[in-house]
């Protein structure tokens, strides 16, 4: 059963299949610090080992996306969940029914991002605060983004274009695959931005362009 230490930390035994697919689980001593964002585990109680051992395991929190019972995935694995990390998916084992349910409300809860509410703009950063007063009374656009060549090209829409050009005459230039990626993407006008705000990436899978 998951249990809080002295330094607010949650920490318990897990049995963990250490090498994927290899259905031979191992008892470790696992701590969860939310604080420094990690999730550690050891051959035993670092209070039994000697001082300064390091863990034979670890995960940032910011890897996993998503917690939740195994139990039909392992069902020879009795009392089984597991942890999607990227490309990887870690299964634990627990006692019983009650420790699996802790350990996955537990889990979620530390590796749930929360992004602050639009009544809570007061407590931002000043940074923030001050990014937010110079893109006010400047016009937000809606843009479009085009792959080039593997090289991303972010213009704005066409009419966004027509109304920034002030009815000026337009110009379209079509250009080939090769040639585009030697000519800049066309600059906007100083008073537009395209986009402020908040954006929360969960997991470790990463996307390329191409």
């Amino acid at each position: 059963m998951p249990y809080v230490d002295r330094q607010n930390r949650i920490c318990g035994f897990l049995d963990i299949e250490e090498h994927e697919q290899s259905g031979k689980f191992l008892r470790r001593y696992f701590i969860l610090d939310t604080q420094e964002g990690s999730l550690l585990w050891y051959m035993d109680n670092p209070k039994s080992l000697p001082t300064g051992s390091p863990p034979v395991g670890s995960l940032k929190l910011s890897y996993i996306s998503k917690v939740s019972n195994a139990t039909k995935l392992r069902p020879k694995a009795e009392f089984c969940f597991v942890m999607n990390a990227g490309m990887r998916k870690y299964f634990l084992q627990v006692n019983d029914q009650q420790d699996l349910v802790e350990w996955i409300n537990v889990l979620n809860k530390a590796t749930k991002i929360t992004v602050p509410k639009s009544s809570d703009q007061q407590s931002l950063p000043d940074n923030h605060n001050r990014l937010l007063e110079s893109s006010g009374n400047k016009k937000q656009v809606s843009y479009r983004t085009d792959i080039v060549g593997g090289v991303p090209i972010i213009t704005p829409t066409q009419q966004e274009l027509n109304e920034c050009t002030d009815g000026n005459d337009r110009i379209t230039v079509k250009w080939s695959q090769s040639q585009a990626s030697n000519f800049p993407a066309k600059a906007m006008p100083d008073n537009a931005v395209i986009k402020a705000g908040y954006c929360v990436k969960q997991g470790a899978v990463m996307r390329n362009w191409k």
